[in-house]
Formats: C-alpha cells, structure tokens, sequence
C-alpha cells in the first residue's frame, strides 16, 4: 500500500447548478411531460438529486412531430455550412460550461469527477467540433455526391456516458441534416435536459433536438413510433434483440452498439508496468461500467504470477470513495440494480471455483460501492468468463500461443474490443486480423477520438459511430 495518503480534495458540488426539477426538452421548450415522475438520485449517498418529469406516448408524438416539422421546414434545407456553425456554438458551449457539466455527471452517475472533468466532456465536447467540420463536406464522406438525411432519429442512450453518449448519437445525427429525439437513461437524465438548455443558448431551431426523459416504456415506445426513420441504441444486448424483433420489416435503419466481454491479451515481451496500467484502466475506469471493458485477462503463462503479482498490487492502490473527491479513482456502481448483478455473479465466480483476490481498501458506509476484484484460475465455461458483468471485476485466464489466445479472445457471443500487449508489430496485425472484434488496441486500451469508428461485430451490435464511417448510418446511402 501507499506509504502516505492523501488530503480530501472535494470539487465543489455547488457549480452543478442543481435544480428540485427537471422537465423534457421538447420543440425548443421546457414542458412538463405527462408520465409519471421520477427521483433521480446520487449512487455514492443514496440522496435524491431531483425529480425529473417524465413523458409519455402523447408527449413522443409531440417530439416526433416537432422534430419533423423542423427537419422538413428548416434543418436538411439548411446549407451544412450553417448546420455547422450550430454544432460549433454547442461544442463551445460544453466546453464554457465543462466544470458545471462535468459535477453534475459526477453527481447523477457516480463516476470520479477526474473521468467526468477529464474525458467525458471534453471529448463530448470533440465530437460536436469534429461533425460540425464534417457538416458541409458530405459530398466528400464516399457515400456519393450528394448524399441525403434519413429524417428523424430516435435514439436510446444508456446510464454509463450520459453526455458523452448523448454527444455520440447527436453531433453525427445533426452535422448529416436530420433531427433528433433522444430518450436519457432512466438513472441519468440531468446532463442530457442540461443539454437542452445549450441548445436554447446556440439559437438551434427548435424541434431539431427534442429530450424525452422516461424508463424502458419510453424507449421502446420511440423507437417503434411511426414518425422514425432511424434507431441508434446504445445499451444491453438483451434491449437491443427486442428492439431489433421490434423493427423487423418496419424498413427503419438500425445501429446498434451492445454488449462486450472484451479480452485484454498479454504475451510474455510485453512491457508489464505499461501492461498493468492498462489492464487497470481496462477493467476499473468508469467502474467497469464500460461496454468494451478488459474485462478477460489473458496472459501468456510464463509471465502470469509476476504479472498478476504486480496487477494486485496496483489495484491496492486504487482509491475508493466520494467521487467529488479529486483523488477518487473508483466511484460508485450506478445504481443498487446494478451492483446486485455485480455481487450475483461474482458470488457464482467463487462457486464455480475461481480464486478471488478483492482489494482490501475500505469502502464508504453509504452508497453503492463494490471493490476492485481479480478472478484468477478461471476457465472459459465459467459465468465470469461468458457473462458481461458490468462492474470492476476482471476474470484472467492463461495461454501457451498465439493462437490458443486468439481462440480463447473469440471464444465469446461478444465481439466490441480487444487489446494487445507486445514489442512485436508483426504479431500486432496478424492478432488484429485473427481478433473479431470491432476495435483493436495496440499496448493501450480505451482509447477513444471521434475520428475513430468504434463499434462491433456478433451480439456487440452492427454499425459504426465516429469518424467517416459513424456518417453513413444517418444518411440515405
């Protein structure tokens, strides 16, 4: 353990603005939605943050009209120079308003205030200033002279990235001509209804951007509406197979980006200081409430105590508690939901017989807080090695060669990441080419930049999001 601790380094909580109520985003206005209320709350105390108005199937048509109306009247007649300068304003105006930004996610998701500050909004904030570039070269995109907007997307963001998520699915959706209505996670609603209040600052249209906060109800209920011409969704495989048998034959365009279970291979000339760094970061950013988590740690056998010896160390030092705290490393699990789940199946872990090492750092009294945990000597049959887990838990098994571990990384329904340590480039990109998986890393793991498709193959979804690819799942190509 570290020979000296640190002093509380608490971010204000005061500069998230935080209102008693929120309401949906619908038509350029803030209206109260007819469905029933619902608190959302602070994973890290269990305190309710705010009550947040939810909407229903007549307030859906609302948005979906709205949003309609100003698809045809004003945003895909618009020139994309001046679409662009929209998209400008709003990457401008996360940015002017990033602290107030990143301590609300802080507040409502429960992630350290050092992710939220440090990668989450400025890169939602690089995704807004990357389309708006892209806004008026379509015709140069490869998907013909003069491609066209789809129209209206609904789209379903999940509780993990809220804004940047939100960034995800709205920058490509408006630099490409369409509108949007997008539904926020039930548990993480705050910074997409703050998002309404940018785009009331920008001057966007309204009805471009319409928020209709809600539960399960209120996504299938989008997604299903007739007024849609594109679904985007981004959560759990399970959602996205209903949704998918939902839209069968509707002839709506779908990108789906689902679950994972990546692997996270180490060979035996890898630089393992470098390697435990990003196996940490792999498994215990965000929790591990990341869909393309490491969260299958292969090692090539040779090197698995030396290297397992350093990695529990290193996890020893993580810091667990108040995720305002600047010094916090692992925040809070989402929601009690979730952190069952996560108790479930590392309980069946050591059912099944895999030795568990969970650091000994001390949790807070209060909230929901679940410590990094290491399964060593799993096999591939056990749940810890098939089920995605969704929390700070990483399952790590050995391999001999090559391509034993390219066996055992494919040996998954799954198929969104993968990552690989070596000095050999030539074994880099023959792993890359054996690896299904949509994002391969190279000696780093979770590296994200909106130029860079990022998406999946087998029950990890279909379609790309960011870089040229991410455009053509919002245009008529």
């Amino acid at each position: 353990m570290a020979l000296f601790d640190y002093a509380p380094a608490p971010e204000n909580r005061d500069i998230a603005n935080l209102k008693p109520h929120y309401r949906p985003f619908i038509n350029g206005e803030f209206v109260d939605g007819n469905g029933e209320p619902l608190k959302t709350i602070n994973p890290a105390t269990g305190e309710v943050l705010a009550e947040v108005s939810t909407v229903d199937t007549t307030d859906i048509d609302r948005a979906v009209q709205a949003a309609r109306n100003a698809y045809e009247k004003v945003w895909r007649r618009m020139p994309g120079s001046e679409r662009a300068k929209y998209l400008f304003r709003l990457a401008r105006l996360i940015q002017e308003r990033a602290r107030e930004l990143a301590v609300l996610e802080t507040l409502d998701n429960g992630k350290p205030i050092k992710e939220s500050r440090d990668v989450d909004i400025p890169t939602a904030a690089a995704h807004f200033f990357y389309h708006a570039g892209w806004a008026d070269k379509l015709s140069y995109a490869g998907y013909g002279p003069d491609p066209q907007p789809l129209g209206v997307a609904g789209q379903v963001i999940p509780w993990n990235f809220p804004l940047l998520m939100l960034a995800w699915k709205i920058a490509p959706a408006l630099a490409c001509g369409n509108t949007v209505v997008l539904k926020p996670a039930e548990t993480t609603p705050l910074t997409a209804l703050v998002f309404g209040e940018l785009c009331q600052q920008a001057g966007l249209p309204p009805g471009v951007v319409n928020i209709v906060p809600g539960a399960g109800d209120v996504g299938a209920a989008l997604v299903s509406h007739q007024g849609i011409d594109k679904v985007a969704f981004t959560g759990s495989t399970e959602v996205g197979k209903i949704i998918q048998r939902q839209l069968a034959g509707s002839g709506k365009k779908m990108t789906m980006e689902l679950g994972g279970k990546a692997a996270n291979i180490v060979f035996d000339d890898a630089p393992l200081d470098q390697a435990v760094e990003g196996i940490v970061n792999g498994i215990f950013f965000n929790q591990g409430h990341v869909c393309c988590a490491g969260s299958r740690l292969l090692v090539q056998e040779s090197i698995a105590e030396e290297l397992l010896e350093k990695l529990r160390y290193r996890v020893s030092t993580l810091r667990i508690g108040d995720p305002l705290d600047k010094n916090t490393d692992v925040g809070a699990i989402n929601s009690a939901e979730q952190l069952a789940k996560i108790r479930e199946l590392v309980a069946s872990g050591e059912a099944e017989g895999a030795e568990r090492w969970t650091s000994p750092c001390p949790l807070p009294e209060k909230g929901f807080f679940f410590a990094p945990t290491v399964f060593s000597g799993v096999h591939p049959s056990m749940r810890i090695a098939r089920e995605e887990i969704f929390g700070p838990v990483l399952s790590v098994m050995t391999f001999r060669t090559p391509q034993e571990a390219v066996t055992k990384a494919n040996n998954t329904p799954y198929g969104l990441s993968a990552g690989i340590w070596t000095e050999k480039g030539s074994r880099i990109l023959w792993m890359t080419a054996q690896l299904r998986a949509g994002v391969v890393w190279a000696n780093t793991f979770n590296r994200f930049d909106p130029t860079a498709p990022f998406g999946g193959y087998k029950e990890s979804g279909f379609g790309r999001e960011g870089g040229r690819a991410g455009l053509e799942a919002y245009l008529d190509v």
